[in-house]
């Protein structure tokens, strides 16, 4: 399973990286950054469920788990 940001109809509100911090960091304005540099990064199963929670709460449904 792999992370997908939209880009284009992320805010920058942070919650995501709040939640998912083994995965997103932020950058100096909120928006969420990757911490690897690779354009949707594997979630490890460990924090599927943090993954999840955290596509649910983004206000503008800017975050997508792929397959």
């Amino acid at each position: 399973m792999r992370l997908h940001v939209d880009w284009t109809r992320c805010d920058g509100h942070g919650a995501c990286t709040e939640l998912l911090p083994e995965l997103l960091t932020t950058d100096e304005w909120g928006f969420p950054l990757l911490r690897d540099d690779q354009r949707e990064p594997v979630v490890p199963t460990d924090v599927e469920g943090f993954a999840r929670r955290a596509v649910r709460t983004c206000p503008l449904q800017a975050l997508r788990l792929v397959e």
